[in-house]
């Protein structure tokens, strides 16, 4: 028989199979060796008291034969002579999961994607690094895989309405992902994994006939009596049963396309701030109320919430996108802009941690900018992040303050260490970031502080600006068949349409627009 056992066990009880067996057969109230094998369902860190404890949700197998965690496998067909195809632009993950679903029902995917292979994106990743030089098609935006790439690889979601969360993990482990996240609360792949699982991903779709074309940056979108037929690409036409529009958050030349032609898009709320950068020790310490985690316990996190108020108006102040054991990088996709935000690689044993720190960003917060219209919040976000370049010398150097003097309006007289490559410059913050975001920021940081004390220290520092949280502009689509309000066999998708948050909903509404597109195939 198979039970499902629910244990509560010490990081070093957990650390070691033969206790954790024991457990399970004290728990079934059965001999040790009638555990014939369990494996995990779920596994998550209790740290709210001075011992620290882990939950577990485990099948045992009794005295029958253990055959292994269930897995269920996608079936891709081979579709290199289909007679239909279906144009996706982007290989985020949006892109990427709406290919396989279209591999699955036998219509043929034709990825286009501006930046290059994961490979090669390496190589300007390195030179924007060393060299502050962006590459405004291969970045840490831009390229295979998306911004989710060179990333913390973070799969936790709340949207697990939108669709089989577990089927999005149990696909990313058929490509080469530990199994390991479809256990963990809060799951990740890391950024030293992920490119080798976009990688399988992509030769996957090419060997069961998909198309998957790099340097391919799309110019034009060919729409004929509000019908979408294709797009361009260098003057050719790529033309198929529809269209995906999977370029995520940061593509604002697709932004500005769609404006100019007059297809409808629209201003939408996104969050702006800075990224604050701590000893990982320091959070492990206030986290696991220690001095020292062990060898049992993974570099702690956080996540922190508050309400601000600012000339009468309340807004809240979020962490985002925690990278524990992570570094900081430059995420610009333009010169004469500077954008930070973090990742973290599978061991997170960096020795700093950092975490977006930021604002919730409404359409009445920005009304000087209405005049831009649709594109109202994406020419703020713009203005803050070229300012932040102008006030850190016109390089990719992040303009930094230690975190009591930024709440106290003090220049740093000197910088901590930090894991951001190109450098910092030490500024008044509040040079790069309008007052209604500055005053807030302050704000929280002291809430924060006594949320978790020994946070708001001197010894952390923040850097800005964190600006790519979410898209500024959303994408409309009917709620019924996800084509666009205006343009049929247009399908807007994903972080960049702004229906997504991160890989795991990106995932999923790629594969929902994939299966919309197909239901219109088969109405014909």
């Amino acid at each position: 028989m198979q039970q499902k056992v629910i244990l509560r066990v010490l990081p070093t009880e957990a650390a070691d199979a033969d206790i954790l067996a024991a457990s399970i057969a004290a728990h079934c109230a059965v001999k040790q060796e009638s555990i014939t094998g369990y494996y995990i369902l779920k596994q998550s860190i209790d740290a709210r008291s001075k011992t620290i404890w882990i939950n577990l949700t485990v099948v045992a197998f009794i005295n029958e034969p253990f055959t292994g965690r269930p897995f269920h496998a996608i079936d891709l067909k081979h579709v290199t002579h289909a007679s239909q195809s279906a144009i996706i632009i982007g290989s985020g993950p949006a892109g990427l999961f709406a290919a396989l679903k279209l591999l699955e029902l036998g219509i043929k995917p034709i990825i286009l994607e501006r930046g290059k292979d994961v490979r090669s994106r390496r190589r300007d990743l390195a030179s924007l690094n060393k060299q502050g030089i962006v590459n405004s098609d291969s970045n840490y935006s831009f390229g295979e895989g998306g911004a989710g790439t060179y990333s913390d690889g973070k799969l936790y979601t709340r949207s697990s309405k939108r669709g089989d969360v577990r089927r999005i993990l149990e696909i990313l482990v058929a490509h080469g992902a530990k199994d390991e996240i479809l256990v963990d609360a809060h799951p990740h792949i890391g950024t030293n994994k992920l490119p080798k699982l976009i990688e399988n991903i992509r030769e996957n779709i090419r060997f069961h006939g998909g198309e998957v074309h790099f340097d391919a940056k799309v110019t034009d979108i060919i729409v004929h009596n509000n019908i979408c037929k294709g797009v361009v690409v260098s003057e050719k036409e790529y033309v198929g049963e529809g269209v995906i529009l999977a370029t995520g958050h940061s593509a604002r030349d697709i932004f500005e396309l769609l404006h100019s032609k007059n297809i409808y898009i629209e201003s939408k709320p996104f969050a702006l701030g800075v990224r604050v950068e701590h000893q990982q020790s320091l959070i492990d310490s206030i986290q696991y109320h220690c001095e020292h985690r062990g060898d049992y316990l993974p570099a702690s996190s956080y996540a922190l919430v508050t309400q601000t108020m600012f000339k009468g108006v309340q807004r809240g102040v979020f962490s985002f996108c925690m990278c524990p054991g992570g570094f900081i990088v430059p995420s610009a996709t333009q010169q004469g802009e500077v954008v930070v935000n973090g990742m973290s690689p599978s061991k997170r044993d960096s020795q700093f941690s950092n975490s977006g720190i930021v604002v919730s960003i409404e359409n009445e917060d920005i009304k000087k900018y209405a005049q831009h219209g649709a594109l109202a919040a994406l020419r703020f976000q713009q203005d803050i992040e070229r300012q932040a370049c102008i006030v850190a010398g016109n390089t990719q150097h992040a303009p930094a303050q230690r975190l009591q003097d930024f709440v106290q309006g003090k220049v740093s007289s000197s910088l901590l260490e930090t894991s951001y490559q190109p450098g910092t410059t030490s500024v008044l913050m509040d040079e790069v970031l309008p007052d209604f975001v500055s005053k807030r920021l302050k704000d929280a940081f002291v809430d924060f502080g006594n949320k978790m004390k020994g946070y708001f220290t001197n010894e952390a520092q923040i850097l800005g600006v964190e600006s790519r949280t979410s898209s500024p502009v959303r994408i409309p689509r009917n709620n019924e068949t996800f084509e666009h309000v205006q343009v049929k066999k247009l399908y807007p998708c994903g972080e960049g349409a702004g229906y997504a948050g991160g890989i795991v909903s990106a995932a999923m509404d790629g594969e929902n627009c994939a299966s919309k597109l197909i239901e219109s195939i088969l109405k014909k």
